[in-house]
This record gives structure tokens, C-alpha cells and sequence, in this order.
């Protein structure tokens, strides 16, 4: 075996996108923490980013976010404590729950959209417009070239207007 090993002499793709989603993700803590809801941690974005208004059984969140059953009901527990979630009966089977927003729950994530949008808006502006376009487009690509089975993420929609 040869003890040469021959790396690459750049910052290869998944380097750097692996940085800028840890950055992405440690900006929108900290924006929440700016904000002044200093009880979220990092665990807490895999539910941020698959709960709709509506709510969601936890299962079905897990599969969305690539994550096990057991660390998304983790975090669901976590934010239950926090008064951020709640937990009820679903109408469609009553032996199954849902996770929902709870008041304040759905103020701390409405804080966690804005921020979104702001990026969104702060990239635009500093990348234009069809640059910005492009980066969605490749990192799509990417994603199907790479998983060509995994659903699409949905794009999270704002929790409750007016808050």
C-alpha cells in the first residue's frame, strides 16, 4: 500500500458546502438567539424545518429531514418542555399524535422565516439575482444526482400570518 496519498489541491464541493450549511445553520441560531429565544439549540432545526402550520406526525418529519425517529422525537420532546410544541390527538387516527406550534411556538419560528427571507434577500443583493438562481439550481442538482429517491424538501411556509 502506498503511503502517498494523492487530496485534492483545492476546497472540494463538499467542503464548502458542508461549511456554508453549518454557517446557514449556526446564523439562524444565533438570529434566534438575538431575538431573544435563548432556550433553542441546534437540534431544534431539523423540526423548524419540516413542521408545517398544520402540524405533522413525528415520523413523518424524521423522513423529511434524513434524521431517525428517536432524534427528531428527541428534539420534539425538548421543545414540548420549552412550551415551543405541543402535543394532540390526530383526526385522522386517534392512536397517532401530531406535533403542533404552540402560541408561542409559532412566534419563535415566524422569527426563524423572517431571518430566511432577510438571507434570502441579503444573497440576492450581493449575488444577483440569476447567480443566486444558479447556486439553487446546481445544489438541486447535486442532491438528485447524489439521492435520486429522496423527496424534494418543501419549502417552509410561513407559520401564521401577522405574527
Amino acid at each position: 500500500m502506498s503511503s502517498e496519498l494523492v487530496r485534492p489541491d483545492f476546497e472540494p464541493f463538499i467542503a464548502l458546502a458542508e461549511k456554508a450549511a453549518r454557517a446557514l445553520r449556526d446564523d439562524m441560531l444565533a438570529n434566534g438567539h438575538r431575538a431573544g429565544y435563548t432556550e433553542l439549540a441546534p437540534s431544534h432545526n431539523a423540526v423548524f424545518a419540516t413542521l408545517p402550520s398544520e402540524g405533522a406526525r413525528a415520523a413523518d418529519m424524521a423522513a423529511r429531514n434524513g434524521i431517525t425517529r428517536q432524534s427528531m422525537g428527541e428534539a420534539i420532546r425538548d421543545m414540548v418542555k420549552l412550551g415551543i410544541l405541543e402535543m394532540v390527538e390526530d383526526p385522522s387516527d386517534r392512536r397517532a399524535k401530531l406535533v403542533r406550534y404552540t402560541d408561542y411556538g409559532a412566534k419563535v419560528a415566524q422569527e426563524g422565516f423572517n431571518h430566511i427571507m432577510a438571507l434570502e434577500r441579503a444573497f440576492a443583493d450581493e449575488f444577483g439575482e440569476a447567480e443566486l438562481e444558479i447556486t439553487r439550481t446546481v445544489l438541486r442538482r447535486v442532491r438528485e444526482l447524489l439521492a435520486p429517491n429522496t423527496p424534494e424538501q418543501p419549502v417552509p411556509l410561513a407559520v401564521r400570518p401577522g405574527l
